[in-house]
This record gives structure tokens, C-alpha cells and sequence, in this order.
């Protein structure tokens, strides 16, 4: 088992910048593949990026592509989400997930465990 914990969220204006971090608890986040995902109210969860459990392999949606960063500092258990150039469509709730297997993911139903979620909100 391994609880997630988001932070970071908050208010920002259009082309500002925010960090995420995911804080893992329970075991070592090193075992596991870890991805962000968001949702706004009535929609689906959507994939935003994932970063492979070494850090080497990293996969991003098009629509933040060139405009967000995952990375990942295994010792300190923490996967971290530099989001640079915000959008108001970026407004949603972000989710970190983690999943034991490994390679392309994007569906939720690949993830095992979730964080509760952080806001998000970019203002134009």
C-alpha cells in the first residue's frame, strides 16, 4: 500500500507558473511508475504526464507538452509537477496516481492509488 498526498495548488493568473508535489508514504514511491491526471467538475479524469519509476521515461498529453515538467526525486519519495505558461482551460483538480506495473499508461484504470486531489485554478 502507499498513500499519496498532493500540494501545491492554488490561484494563478494566465502564463503564470505553479509546482505540484506528490508526497508518497508506505513504501518507497521508487517502485512505481507515477502520473498526474486532472478533472473538472462533469468531466472525465483526463491524463496529464507520467514519469517512469527510474525517472528516465517520460510521457505528456499534447496539451501540455513544452509547458509542464514531471520529475522525481526518489530518496525524498516526492514526484513533482513544474506547470510554466498556464492556461485557464489548465483549471481542475490534479491528481497524483502511482501504479506498480510499467510502460505506457494513461488510463486511469492502470493506476492503484490516488492522492485526494489539489486545485488549480488559472485565471485569465
Amino acid at each position: 500500500q502507499v498513500q499519496l498526498v498532493e500540494s501545491g495548488g492554488g490561484l494563478v493568473q494566465a502564463g503564470g507558473s505553479l509546482r505540484l508535489s506528490c508526497v508518497a508514504s508506505g513504501r518507497a514511491v521508487g517502485i512505481y511508475d507515477m502520473s498526474w491526471f486532472r478533472q473538472v467538475p462533469g468531466k472525465e479524469r483526463d491524463f496529464v504526464a507520467r514519469i517512469s519509476r527510474n525517472g528516465y521515461n517520460t510521457d505528456y498529453a499534447d496539451y501540455v507538452k513544452g509547458r509542464f515538467t514531471l520529475s522525481r526525486d526518489n530518496t525524498k519519495n516526492t514526484v513533482y509537477l513544474q506547470m510554466n505558461s498556464l492556461k485557464s482551460e489548465d483549471t481542475a483538480v490534479y491528481y497524483c496516481a502511482a501504479r506498480g506495473g510499467s510502460g505506457y499508461a494513461r488510463g486511469v484504470h492502470s493506476y492503484e492509488y490516488w492522492g485526494q486531489g489539489t486545485q488549480v485554478t488559472v485565471s485569465s
